[in-house]
């Protein structure tokens, strides 16, 4: 298993991430996690503003909420892979070692394909 090629695409990946949560949100330097950005709060024309404003925004909001998952856990694999003690690329079910090509297609997997 090549780290270095994995480590590649973990950093492309993560910049990616950070692009498009940016575009959706704003992350609390305090705490690391990320918050959708929304309009500001005013006088509505209507009823149908308000719940469309209201429905975007929740739509947004799962987005976030899912990319700053997977950010969360390309940033777990980079850990690990820095720390360089052996915890990259082992399930944590099993321990034993995650097989090559699931890691190829998803180098932040965290387990092995039998606890998928």
């Amino acid at each position: 298993m090549d780290i270095q090629t994995l480590k590649s695409k973990l950093l492309e990946e993560r910049a990616q991430l950070e692009k498009e949560l940016g575009d959706l949100g704003i992350m609390d330097p305090e705490t690391g996690d990320w918050g959708v950005v929304g309009e500001p709060d005013g006088e509505e024309a209507d009823k149908n503003d308000m719940g469309d404003r209201d429905e975007e925004f929740a739509t947004k909001a799962n987005t976030l909420g899912q990319l700053e998952l997977r950010y969360k856990d390309i940033k777990s694999a980079l850990e690990k892979i820095e720390r360089n003690d052996g915890s990259y690329g082992k399930c944590e079910m099993s321990g034993e070692m995650i097989e090559e090509d699931r890691l190829a297609v998803n180098p932040s997997a965290k387990t092995c394909k039998a606890h998928m």
